[in-house]
């Protein structure tokens, strides 16, 4: 899939620099960027001149825990659509599913995530063509995961685990042990894991209303990234928003990709591949995460994958699986 070369830092990075102390022309000087960077909606940075800017901001500071003063500075005002976006999410789980869709519309990097038979999501941030990414950085893009969590939640959300790679030169651990809960771990690549109680616990700060507001210029934004994804590609991102909405037809979801019902189906026939087969593999996909992951009982379950009826949904996942959602559900979980 085709990913993004450069990225737009927006106006709120202005906010924000002067929050912490900084002043942002000397910033852009010492990372040697253009004077109007921050102001520029066409014009991005690539990866090498991401990480300028960030080395710029850490020979500016003069505190080595820079980055959770930075990122402690945080607020909704000054984020970028794709993370307010996320802040409308119903829980951390959907965030970070929102912001490993669209976070490459803001930084030159991925998130990848997993969930692991407890429930415990990880988050690793990747960057693109990155050879040397500045410790501090590291720091700061968990740092930020955990302040998006407490943010929306209210709530003083603890890390269960944090790897890094290294910490920035002449740091203490224990300040950042303070900051995300528990004690730093090394490794080679960063993560950070939130236990399945706090990520799924409720944002407060759901809007499901400003999300319909910013995902259609999210998806124009990100189409122009994935112009090589494949049509299956596609069309299962369609289905995670349709399914719940029962509206998981192959005239809706041609709708939404901008083409005809013939061209959708010509496509999936050329990449070998039915529509239905879509439907069923993302529905099987979403019912193992609802019982592995939450305690919702089975007619929910249903009724968020488009079924009409539970019995439909129990039929289903026979078909799918061999077994009853119960049993699966309780040999992941087997109190």
């Amino acid at each position: 899939m085709q990913r993004n070369l450069a990225f737009p830092i927006n106006i709120g990075w202005k906010t924000l620099l002067k929050d912490v102390g900084f002043e942002p022309e000397d910033i852009l000087r010492k990372a040697r960027l253009p004077d109007d960077t921050f102001s520029k909606a066409d014009h991005g940075l690539n990866t090498e001149e991401y990480f300028r800017l960030w080395r710029a901001l850490e020979a500016e500071s003069h505190h080595l825990a820079f980055p959770l003063n930075l990122i402690e500075k945080v607020s909704a005002e000054v984020f970028d659509p794709p993370l307010f976006a996320a802040l409308c999410s119903s829980n951390m789980m959907q965030a970070v599913q929102r912001l490993a869709k669209y976070k490459q519309l803001i930084a030159p990097m991925l998130l990848e995530t997993n969930i692991d038979h407890q429930g415990t999501l990880t988050v690793s941030p990747l960057w693109l063509s990155a050879t040397d990414t500045p410790p501090s950085l590291q720091v700061a893009e968990l740092a930020f995961l955990l302040k998006l969590a407490r943010i929306a939640t209210r709530e003083p959300v603890r890390a269960s685990k944090v790897q890094l790679s290294q910490l920035p030169a002449g740091a203490e651990p224990s300040q950042f042990d303070r900051y995300f809960g528990t004690a730093i771990s090394f490794g080679e690549y960063p993560a950070i894991c939130f236990s399945a109680t706090d990520a799924l616990r409720p944002f407060l700060t759901v809007n499901q209303g400003m999300w319909q507001v910013f995902e259609p210029e999210l998806r124009r934004r990100l189409s122009e990234l994935d112009v090589t994804a494949s049509t299956a590609e596609r069309v299962r991102a369609v289905l995670l928003e349709l399914l719940p909405a029962n509206e998981a037809t192959i005239e809706k979801t041609a709708e939404r990709l901008g083409v005809s019902k013939r061209t959708l189906q010509r496509r999936l026939e050329e990449e070998g591949v039915t529509f239905r087969h879509l439907i069923n593999t993302s529905r099987e996909n979403l019912a193992r995460h609802y019982l592995v992951n939450t305690r919702l009982p089975g007619y929910e379950i249903a009724f968020l994958l488009g079924f009409e009826d539970p019995n439909s949904f129990y039929r289903a996942f026979m078909a799918w699986t061999g077994q009853t959602p119960e049993n699966l559900r309780n040999a992941m979980h087997p109190y």
